[in-house]
């Protein structure tokens, strides 16, 4: 298997589907970073909301 394929694997549906690596899986299921990243993304409604009034 070539290095750039390590990522990806056969489905019934799609030919190739792409994996989400280790780093990736614990990001998604991290409390503290999914906290975090609701944080930022709120911040940077606020600015465009106080922009827009």
């Amino acid at each position: 298997m070539k290095e750039e394929e390590v990522n990806f694997a056969k489905n019934e549906r799609f030919q190739l589907t792409m994996i989400p690596g280790t780093v990736a899986k614990s990001m998604r299921t991290c409390v503290v970073w999914q906290f975090i990243r609701f944080l930022v993304i709120n911040i940077k409604m606020l600015v465009v909301v106080s922009k827009s009034h």
